[in-house]
């Protein structure tokens, strides 16, 4: 049964039960009303039919005083009789429901019209001068007819008087029914809604309490009291309760498992990791090492190189100076100035190359590991030495514009690094079909936060590129390519500030951005004059400040590379 029946039985039951005591108690307050009312009319009629023959008497006393005085106007022929016949009436009216007073009442009417007939005689006796027959009548005593009355009416009181009685105690039992009905009524009322409160206890309240018993012990996370039996919402809503706790015995069986794979997997990775640390830091001292090494050969080839030119030209001056045949001569000039000052030139172009190499090698692995000197860095400073210590001729190629850059925290140095190489970069790869435009700037905090997030945290996006349009109009979505943030420190929590460098110079292709940030990797092969270590090195840069580096490009277009650096001390994560 529903609880919604339920109720709907714990309060019906009661609820007619309450109707039937109310009906008990009015019926008794019917029947008290009654008897109350019955015994207030027995008063009144005992109050008038003490008071009936009064008229009667009075009269009698004047018709007693006209005999003697022989006068009959002292009878009254209209009041007393008006008076005697309205008391009667009411009388008769109010004993109307029993025969036998009526009957009394009926009697006693006769015997006061007996006497007004008589009364009615002895005026017109009076009033004729015959008094003889008179004064007997008026001293014998009360007349028969009133005396009849009298008689008729002492009966019709001890009636009345019995009939009194019997009412009074009719009464007195029907309040006594009364007063028993309304204890009773609130007695059974109070026994009523006790059972009713009782089992409601016993069947909803104990039922709630071991379903709120089985919610904590759900909560607590222990194991649940067996199920309520029967169809109501509470046995519904234990079943759920049920069915959560195996859930949840389930999903922390299954969290267990997955907890312990997560333990194992990240053991695996951490040992992963330190074998990555420990080969890397071997790879940069092995790197450090053999560039070392191999600058000891390049500097003799070097010297070697320059000692074979000079001896070359002495030659020359020796066969200058030699008495020679013309034509040996010819052909001795022409292998000095040609293939031998070409097998040279080429030697010091292999060196320089080489040692180009080995210095990009040395700076990657010194970046790893110099000890930075951190402070607040003024970036707009570092910037404008960056551009200072560009090559010759090389920033007259395009209209360099440096926007307002706030401060960063890191290594004065390490950032200049950075931005060098970007500016670098985009200076190298401007597009010659138009003037050359590089910017350089930094994104408000807004901006910054609406880029969407690429590896490591960093925030980047696909479609908001609001500066790679190209000069001429054409529009074509920015591809973004990330640094690979495998090695990186970056810090979640840690306020930061976004830079960028911007160019309306060739654009990078799609299908190269995935290495871009890798060393030794060119975009223009041999027609780029540098190493391909630049941006490797800014992105380990940015890495080791708690940072991050990416690039928004469209090809044909331009290039904008930003930066993430931090902008207060770094903290643990």
């Amino acid at each position: 049964m529903k609880l919604f029946a339920k109720g709907l039985l714990l309060i019906a039951i009661p609820s007619a039960i309450e109707l039937a005591l109310l009906g008990v108690v009015f019926d008794t307050q019917g029947e008290a009303a009654q008897a109350a009312k019955s015994a207030e009319n027995s008063k009144q009629i005992l109050w008038q039919a003490s008071s009936l023959v009064h008229p009667l008497l009075r009269e009698a006393a004047r018709v007693r005083t006209a005999i003697v005085l022989e006068d009959s106007s002292f009878i009254d022929h209209r009041a007393v009789w008006a008076e005697f016949s309205d008391r009667i009436a009411l009388l008769a009216h109010m004993v109307s429901d029993n025969p036998v007073q009526f009957a009394r009442i009926q009697r006693i009417n006769d015997y006061a019209r007996a006497w007004r007939a008589r009364c009615g005689e002895v005026a017109d006796a009076l009033r004729a001068g015959q008094t003889s027959g008179l004064a007997h009548a008026g001293v014998d005593g009360l007349p028969p007819e009133i005396d009849a009355a009298r008689h008729e009416l002492d009966a019709f009181i001890a009636g009345q008087t019995r009939l009194d009685d019997a009412r009074s105690a009719s009464l007195r039992e029907s309040r006594e029914r009364q007063q028993d009905a309304l204890i009773f009524a609130v007695v059974g009322s109070m026994l009523v809604w006790a059972a009713t409160a009782i089992v409601f206890a016993r069947n909803v309240g104990l039922r709630l309490a071991a379903l709120g018993a089985n919610a904590q012990r759900l909560s607590d996370g222990v194991a649940l009291a067996s199920p309520l039996a029967g169809n109501d919402e509470i046995a519904a809503l234990d079943a759920v309760l049920n069915q959560t706790s195996q859930r949840l015995r389930e999903a922390e069986h299954e969290q267990a498992a997955l907890k312990l794979q997560l333990q194992e997997r990240a053991a695996d990775l951490a040992a992963a990791n330190d074998n990555l640390r420990q080969e890397s830091q071997d790879n940069e001292m092995f790197i450090y090492s053999v560039s070392h090494d191999l600058r000891s050969p390049l500097v003799n080839l070097q010297g070697f190189s320059k000692e074979l030119q000079v001896s070359c030209n002495d030659l020359r001056e020796q066969i200058d100076s030699a008495n020679l045949p013309p034509g040996e001569r010819q052909r001795m000039v022409e292998v000095l100035d040609g293939d031998v000052d070409e097998s040279l030139q080429f030697l010091r172009q292999a060196v320089a190359r080489a040692a180009a190499i080995i210095d990009a090698l040395l700076r990657i692995s010194r970046a790893g590991r110099l000890e930075y000197r951190w402070q607040r860095v003024n970036v707009g400073r570092i910037v404008e030495r960056a551009l200072a210590g560009l090559a010759e001729g090389l920033a007259q190629q395009a209209h360099i514009e440096v926007r307002a850059l706030p401060p960063a925290w890191g290594d004065p140095g390490a950032l200049e690094q950075i931005f060098g190489n970007l500016i670098d970069n985009a200076l190298r790869h401007l597009d010659p079909a138009r003037p050359g435009h590089v910017e350089i700037g930094a994104l408000e905090p807004g901006q910054a936060a609406a880029l969407s997030s690429g590896p490591g945290g960093g925030a980047g996006t696909n479609g908001t590129n609001g500066t790679n349009g190209t000069s001429d109009g054409r529009a074509a979505p920015p591809t973004v390519a990330y640094a690979n943030m495998r090695e990186t420190t970056y810090l979640a929590g840690t306020r930061t500030r976004t830079y960028y460098v911007r160019d309306n110079g060739t654009g990078i292709p799609a299908a190269y951005l995935p290495k871009l940030f890798r060393a030794f990797q060119r975009l223009h092969g041999g027609d780029s004059t540098g190493q391909g270590t630049g941006l490797a090195l800014a992105r380990r840069i940015a890495e080791r400040h708690g940072g991050r580096i990416w690039v928004e490009s469209t090809e044909g277009a331009g290039s904008t590379f930003f930066v993430a650096l931090p902008d207060e001390p770094l903290r643990a994560a």
